[in-house]
């Protein structure tokens, strides 16, 4: 076997030296792989929800569209990064081939189950057939392969949970993680979004961490997840509002807060243009943590200088250390969360 770069730029095939993610080219050849790769068979893609949200929309939510997009994105570019969010997503297989460097290092063995914890904007993927698209939940089934380089996590499909439960959740695993990180005792947490995927875990893990001292508040964008968000009863306040509308939210949180604004805001929607609700609900000495991938960084910084914001802004990145035993372990203590995520996920 040929000797690969644990990061992967051995795949890089334009612009010459980057790492796989910029990269506008990789090699998706998968007839050999390189002596640190694991081989996967693929068995479903789970698109990240900005990313597929904007190819459904692209393609008028025709599903046989959106199969022509998804494999317009992987033929051109080897990868299934959006070209308009910059996101991919991640994807549930079965180990196939483990490079000849790794064996001895790996815990995984070929047959095991794994759903892999990095994105598919820098994942070698080849899609041979698309076989089902379930639009309500971003996920599609295919036939194909995709590589997992040696830097690469992953985690293995529990045997207590649903395949497509655990995958649904892995997905947006370093959301609740990090909310486990930033929510201490006595906080008030919003968390924008609240009604999704992410928003329901993050919800289930700032009341868990803010405690009877704290205060949970959950903005969801339609009556049927503000619904479902309240039934859980992981929120103290759970109302529904228009994200890119800054002002009318700012007031409903300053009225529910007595004006103290949030200690931790968690951004965990879909869509562009919420940068400045996070900012304004939070307070000067609290945190905005970003997780949604349509978030621009230009709007946020310029947007919080332009209001004198003096809030702690963090990007959301996917991993943070724990994330998928933090994420499993919710399903497995709440079994209100885990209905409802069996019910719509799985």
């Amino acid at each position: 076997m040929k000797k690969g770069n644990k990061y992967g730029t051995h795949r890089v095939i334009e612009p010459v030296g980057v790492l796989p993610q910029p990269a506008n080219k990789i090699d998706n050849n998968m007839d050999e792989i390189y002596d640190n790769e694991i081989l996967i068979d693929v068995q479903t893609l789970n698109i990240d929800s900005a990313s597929f949200t904007d190819i459904s929309a692209r393609a008028n939510g025709d599903e046989k569209r959106i199969a022509e997009i998804m494999m317009e994105i992987v033929e051109k570019q080897g990868k299934h990064r959006n070209p308009w969010t910059g996101s991919g997503g991640m994807l549930l297989g079965t180990v196939e081939k483990i490079g000849d460097a790794l064996v001895g290092k790996t815990d995984l063995k070929v047959g095991d189950k794994i759903a892999t914890l990095v994105s598919l904007s820098l994942t070698p993927l080849r899609i041979d057939k698309i076989k089902e698209i379930r639009k309500d939940v971003d996920q599609v089934d295919i036939d194909g392969k995709a590589i997992l380089f040696e830097s690469g996590i992953y985690a293995k499909i529990p045997a207590d949970l649903p395949e497509k439960l655990a995958l649904s959740a892995l997905d947006v695993a370093g959301a609740p993680a990090q909310t486990a990180k930033l929510v201490r005792p006595g906080d008030t947490v919003v968390i924008i979004g609240a009604g999704g995927k992410s928003g329901m875990l993050c919800c289930y893990e700032a009341k868990k961490r803010a405690g009877v001292t704290g205060k949970v508040i959950g903005i969801t964008h339609s009556q049927k997840s503000t619904d479902r968000l309240i039934s859980l009863g992981f929120c103290d306040h759970v109302f529904s509002a228009d994200a890119t509308q800054p002002v009318p939210v700012l007031e409903k949180i300053e009225a529910l807060t007595n004006g103290e604004l949030a200690d931790v805001t968690i951004n965990n929607v879909n869509i562009p243009d919420t940068e400045m609700t996070s900012i304004l609900i939070t307070k000067d000495t609290g945190i905005v943590y970003f997780f949604s991938m349509a978030t621009s960084f230009t709007k946020a910084a310029l947007g919080a200088e332009g209001v004198g914001s003096d809030v702690t802004m963090l990007i959301g990145n996917g991993y943070t250390k724990g994330h998928a035993e933090i994420t499993l372990q919710e399903l497995r203590e709440s079994e209100a969360l885990r209905k409802i995520f069996t019910e719509l996920y799985a």
